[in-house]
């Protein structure tokens, strides 16, 4: 017992089992201390996410040239029934899984049965293909290509190339190792028979999945005559294969269930104890890192304690089709799995057939083809997007429940939470918990930033009447997310480039003046032969023009170029426009304030210690700035989080943003969409979390979150209400920049129909100047 303790001591200190060690434990009965252990390990890369995938189970043959004694899947040929579902049954099958919320289409199917029954010979060359392998790539790419649904398939033992083909038209592919044990093909053996079944094919093929790149399953089946040496054996052959391939994305750890109708319908089963030391035991030798699933309606009576062992996935939970290899083990309810997640003060969430962290090193993984259709189906985490809606488009939204004062947020989101309310400065990885709350947690955050608005700026909501005056679209930049500039690439543009006159700038700003605005904010691209004078000018037109009103204009790009081409400082050009009549600075063309992210999106554009530069610049001279982050492309969490301790450091210092303005990424007709490199924006939750982490992060540093109505729309800005955010922003009157991108809510929202809107909510409006003093009329309150 001492040299077990000392293995598992050695375990939790982060060094890696040995296999002599790993064989040792399999004497060590003490499944207390191995599953304790396997938690531990689990917690450290999986501490707060249990997963699962929900699919559609698509029988293609039952037929397979194997006789696995456990098997009631394999079926034998009957005269008049076919032996491959057509592409009508597989479609409908995948369609039904559309329906149903389905992010995956699991192909299984029997091992080879042409090289066993004629009738399958006969079939496939009627089909047009001469091998069951041909056939199933032909229906995935069927799938794929009207459902959508994205492709895990489980094909048996194959070769190379069989496996690249495949590779083409599904994200991963899996095989069960089951046992590595010889002895079990034997005579006598459940194998016996089954030249599919023999360990060194299927470690060969295994093998090749790694080098051809292919995202992997695969694992062990526990109870079918093999001892507890042999499964250890067994997970040490996988872990070796893994090391070199570095592809297998998950271990499954499956007991056997008997059956009627097999040679082993009255063999003894694996007993839950038993089941949990070999999920313990496959943690401790695979580490941290993996992913360890058990099937969980296998089992049904234990989920809690398999939690508790180590595993962090349920692995495929349809809604439509059973479990046909087990087809006498439904399904639990996801709603149960969820309830065993919170008691364990985890939260359920979805996944695609390709874990998070294939998703996010798609171009190692996956074929090129597919890539796209990945991005489009994941979140920021790379788990499964759960909701239709996007940035700029009137999709449905999903509901937003506060949670009540009952429900308790799981302990750390708890403690980071009571940290930033006091006004502390939370650390990356704290910022990166709370992007990642769902379920409950994710509604505990919501409230709590709900709170922190309504003390700081009770129910009022505020807005500015402003125009957009977007002086120019021609660019020489190349900003990829951006479908607004007209420069140097021309492909796809809504509209021509244009570059307005002085005399133009100058009758809009009258035409916003007479209408009540307070505020112009200009902005435009880089063309190619504007100077600092450019800027200079256009300040001098408006205030020639219209002396009282508010200039808001020149993102930090615009600044920094300016000062390049007079070749000046950045304070000193800044001054000059001060002098000029530039009243403040909006804080865009911050994007994401992260150069790795930056080199993807925006690669010849300004960096972000040259943005942080002219901003820290203009609050030196007095001249305050908004700030942004644009959000939901290529990003993460953690780019996220150092966004925001970039721009409250930067506040800390200075004191100079006015406000914090989450922008999610408009993606309809952005270059980078178009070329299917990015996430088709954020998601619902992840933008509410934004407007509501915004709020409570920078608590006591920044007092006015604005939501965006043009890129969310009217009911978006509601829920963002309920989540932190207090004003609207601005009018607008031509608002361009997110139309062109794709954004449907329209250039221009009035004072009139915010007030109705407002009204919905329940709030009191008040219009406000640029810099947050109250204007009058005196304030209305809408009942």
């Amino acid at each position: 017992m001492l040299h077990y303790q000392a293995i598992i001591e050695s375990v939790k200190q982060g060094h890696r089992i040995s296999t002599e060690d790993a064989l040792a434990l399999s004497s060590c009965s003490d499944i207390k201390s191995l599953t304790r252990v396997a938690a531990f390990l689990r917690d450290i890369r999986h501490p707060r996410i249990v997963s699962y995938s929900p699919k559609v189970f698509i029988p293609l043959t039952r037929l397979c040239r194997d006789v696995c004694h456990y098997c009631s899947f394999a079926q034998v040929p009957h005269r008049g029934q076919r032996v491959y579902l057509t592409a009508e049954e597989v479609l409908e099958i995948s369609q039904a899984g559309v329906k149903a919320g389905c992010h995956e289409v699991l192909f299984t199917l029997g091992d080879k049965p042409e090289l066993r029954y004629e009738c399958a010979r006969k079939e496939l060359e009627a089909l047009g293909h001469s091998s069951t392998i041909s056939y199933l790539a032909e229906m995935a790419k069927l799938v794929l290509e009207e459902t959508g649904l994205l492709q895990h398939i489980n094909a048996g033992v194959m070769g190379g190339d069989d496996l690249l083909m495949l590779r083409e038209v599904s994200v991963s592919q899996g095989l069960m190792l089951e046992t590595s044990s010889e002895h079990l093909t034997k005579k006598g053996g459940v194998h016996y028979g089954s030249p599919d079944k023999k360990p060194a094919a299927r470690l060969r093929m295994i093998a090749a999945a790694g080098r051809a790149k292919v995202p992997f399953t695969t694992g062990i089946l526990i109870g079918i005559g093999e001892t507890r040496r042999e499964r250890v054996e067994s997970l040490l052959a996988l872990r070796n294969l893994h090391e070199v391939g570095q592809h297998i994305q998950e271990i499954i750890i499956q007991n056997f269930r008997r059956k009627p109708n097999t040679i082993m319908s009255n063999a003894s089963e694996p007993t839950l104890d038993d089941l949990l030391w070999t999920i313990a035991v496959a943690r401790i030798v695979f580490g941290p890192d993996m992913n360890i699933q058990a099937p969980p309606n296998l089992m049904p009576d234990g989920l809690r304690q398999m939690f508790s062992a180590g595993i962090n996935d349920w692995g495929g939970i349809s809604p439509v089709t059973l479990d046909h290899v087990n087809p006498e083990a439904p399904w639990p309810k996801v709603a149960r799995l969820s309830v065993v997640a919170e008691s364990a003060g985890r939260v359920l969430a979805s996944r695609l057939p390709l874990y998070p962290q294939y998703v996010h090193n798609l171009a190692q993984w996956v074929d090129p083809a597919l890539r796209c259709k990945v991005l489009h189906e994941v979140d920021s985490q790379g788990y499964a997007r759960t909701d239709d809606w996007h940035p700029g488009e009137a999709g449905m939204i999903p509901p937003l429940r506060l949670a009540t004062p009952a429900i308790v947020p799981f302990g750390k989101v708890r403690s980071i939470l009571k940290k930033a309310v006091a006004g502390h400065r939370l650390s990356e990885n704290e910022i990166v918990c709370l992007f990642s709350a769902r379920g409950s947690e994710y509604e505990i955050v919501c409230r709590s930033a709900d709170e922190l608005r309504a003390d700081v700026n009770g129910d009022k909501v505020s807005y500015v009447v402003n125009r957009n005056i977007n002086y120019t679209n021609i660019c020489y930049f190349g900003c990829r997310f951006c479908a607004f500039s007209k420069g140097r690439v021309r492909e796809h543009l809504r509209e021509p480039g244009y570059n307005l006159s002085l005399n133009e700038i100058q009758r809009r700003t009258t035409e916003a003046r007479t209408r009540g605005a307070t505020e112009v904010c200009l902005q435009g691209g880089i063309h190619p032969d504007y100077t600092g004078e450019t800027y200079l000018a256009i300040t001098r037109a408006i205030k020639e023009a219209q002396p009282g009103i508010h200039i808001h204009a020149f993102s930090p790009l615009e600044v920094f170029h300016g000062a390049q081409t007079l070749g000046i400082s950045i304070k000193d050009y800044l001054t000059e426009l001060k002098i000029a009549g530039l009243a403040t600075l909006p804080g865009t063309a911050a994007e994401i304030l992260d150069d790795e992210i930056r080199a993807v999106i925006c690669p010849d554009k300004i960096n972000t210690a040259q943005w942080l530069e002219v901003i820290r610049a203009a609050h030196e001279v007095c001249l305050p700035t908004t700030a942004t982050i644009m959000f939901g492309h290529v990003d993460a969490p953690i780019h996220w989080a150092r966004h925001l301790l970039r721009i409250r450091d930067l506040q800390e210092d200075t004191g100079g943003f006015t406000e914090f303005i989450p922008l999610p990424y408009v993606y309809m007709q952005a270059p980078l969409s178009k070329k299917g490199m990015v996430r088709p924006g954020p998601t619902f939750r992840e933008t509410v979390l934004m407007y509501a982490i915004a709020r409570i992060f920078f608590h006591t540093q920044i007092s006015n979150i604005q939501a965006s109505w043009v890129k969310l729309g009217r009911e978006g800005v509601r829920a963002c209400l309920e989540a932190g955010a207090n004003d609207l922003g601005g009018t607008l009157m031509n608002e361009s920049i997110s139309r062109a991108a794709g954004a449907s809510f329209g250039q221009e929202l009035i004072p009139e129909q915010m007030k109705e809107f407002i009204k919905s909510c329940g709030k009191t409006l008040i219009q406000r100047s640029t810099l947050y003093h109250e204007i009058a009329p005196a304030l209305e309150r809408i009942a």
